[in-house]
């Protein structure tokens, strides 16, 4: 927290993005004083917790800088003028090397531009402060690489953030910055903000475009969005950057109603909802699943006729779903192979990239196919209710000392995130809201998932849920 003229504070915490902005704005604020303290913030935090893996203060000030002489000019930067944010290392920033999390990409160029969401936010007046960290290529659930290291779980310095977009989730969490960047091919957005106490949502595939000159690296499952603290944030940032490119042709056209005046208007989930705790494949961790269920219970409260569904699939569609992001990454490395770059590589990713070369394409197309078949489940389920509720994730983050493994109900288990990818081979939107923290004091989240494009639905519902619980616990700062 940092104190200001006239004895104000600041903690982007319990700021919201849309107020620190109209404050900016308006001149109550300066754009330097923000950028300010989010400099200040990684400076005395970012060591222990290690979000930011590259930082350029000068020219976030300068940026600021310019952003508070609009404002005495009487022009407007944007609607999110002068609001800091990080960049997770996947995504271009003008200035930066995207390092991918990867030894091999640490001596790229930096780039040269911004990626369509990137620009979208600078474009609406954020300013960029640095990259934050992921694993290499993005391909697991804990953010940790070996050029960068770990990124720690500010609710307790034990456990993973979570990941593959682990870097933002804990530089929001822990009031580095209160914006920030990450995409998600399997849970990236979902899990991290789960395991950091925020709400998220991965939107609809195309809602945010991926375009540029490179096609995405995930093409059929990944969409990138905002990561905050708040819905509502979200939400904001969002308007900023949904909406078609013709670069991506995967992209949305823009949805005709405003997604902010809906969501502030009228937060409410629809009137029947299904509940389904292990979506007829996985098993839950009783901690998890007794504060999943607390969150049902609130959907309850709130109007929703709750229907308990045991089996939405037959089976965990994980292997699918390996099949295309091992074919993807394979695409990403493949010319590392043979090559000293290859042995920097992560073992257990490396593994799974040379496992993918004895893949066919018929082996790839029938892992598409999946996602139609999974996608015509949900259609008959969203047929009687509007929206799905399953827990974010089978356990509580894992502590590292089990070694990327969470413990579920006593035993550990690899694949904690047994919840998540189904939604991405489905390129449903589905969100995550925090109902609570474990014994560990690490927060767990209750996951959201909408029909095809119903992405006002789960951001009302989840809105309407995070409302109602209100969970407004903070980290304490690591010492």
């Amino acid at each position: 927290m940092t104190t200001l003229g006239y004895g104000r504070t600041m903690d982007f915490r319990t700021e919201t993005v849309v107020g620190l902005a109209a404050q900016i704005r308006r001149g109550s604020m300066s754009a330097r004083e923000v950028v300010g303290h989010a400099l200040e913030r990684i400076d005395r935090f970012n060591p222990t917790i290690n979000a930011f893996v590259a930082v350029d203060g000068d020219r976030a000030l300068a940026a600021a800088d310019r952003v508070d002489a609009m404002v005495a000019r009487g022009n407007d930067p944007g609607p999110l003028c002068g609001i800091p944010i990080g960049v997770k290392d996947l995504d271009d920033a003008e200035g930066f090397v995207t390092t991918l999390g990867s030894v091999a990409h640490a001596g790229d160029a930096k780039a040269t531009s911004n990626s369509v969401l990137v620009a979208r936010l600078v474009a609406a007046g954020c300013i960029v402060l640095g990259k934050t960290n992921t694993p290499e290529l993005g391909w697991k659930p804990d953010t940790d690489n070996n050029l960068f290291g770990r990124t720690l779980n500010p609710w307790n310095l034990d456990h993973s953030a979570g990941g593959s977009s682990g870097g933002s989730a804990a530089a929001v969490a822990s009031g580095m910055v209160p914006l920030a960047t990450g995409s998600d091919g399997g849970g990236s957005l979902r899990i991290p903000s789960a395991a950091c106490g925020l709400s998220g949502i991965k939107p609809s595939l195309g809602r945010v475009p991926s375009g540029g000159t490179l096609a995405p690296d995930w093409h059929e499952l990944s969409t990138k969005g905002p990561i905050a603290r708040r819905l509502s944030d979200i939400v904001a940032a969002l308007e900023m950057v949904v909406g078609p490119d013709p670069s991506d042709l995967r992209s949305l056209p823009r949805a005709e109603a405003s997604w902010t005046a809906a969501v502030d208007e009228d937060p409410r989930p629809p009137v029947r909802v299904a509940w389904s705790p292990t979506l007829g494949y996985a098993d839950v961790d009783a901690e998890v699943l007794a504060l999943c269920e607390r969150g049902v219970r609130h959907l309850e409260e709130l109007g929703a006729e709750i229907v308990d569904v045991g089996s939405i699939f037959d089976e965990d569609p994980v292997a699918q779903w390996m099949t295309l992001s091992g074919t993807y990454n394979l695409r990403t490395h493949a010319h590392l192979i043979g090559t000293p770059d290859w042995e920097q590589v992560d073992p257990v990713l490396a593994t799974i990239i040379e496992n993918a070369q004895s893949l066919t394409a018929l082996d790839l197309v029938r892992a598409e196919d999946t996602g139609h078949l999974l996608n015509h489940r949900l259609v008959d389920l969203f047929r009687d209710v509007r929206l799905l509720v399953t827990p974010t994730t089978a356990s509580v983050t894992p502590p590292f000392a089990l070694g990327g493994s969470g413990m579920i109900n006593g035993t550990p288990d690899i694949n904690w995130v047994k919840f998540t990818y189904p939604f991405n081979l489905t390129r449903s939107p589905a969100a995550t809201v925090c109902v609570g923290r474990s014994s560990a004091g690490v927060p767990i989240g209750l996951q959201l998932v909408g029909p095809q494009h119903g992405d006002l639905v789960v951001l009302r519902s989840a809105a309407a849920l995070e409302q109602a619980i209100g969970f407004a616990d903070l980290p304490a700062d690591p010492i």
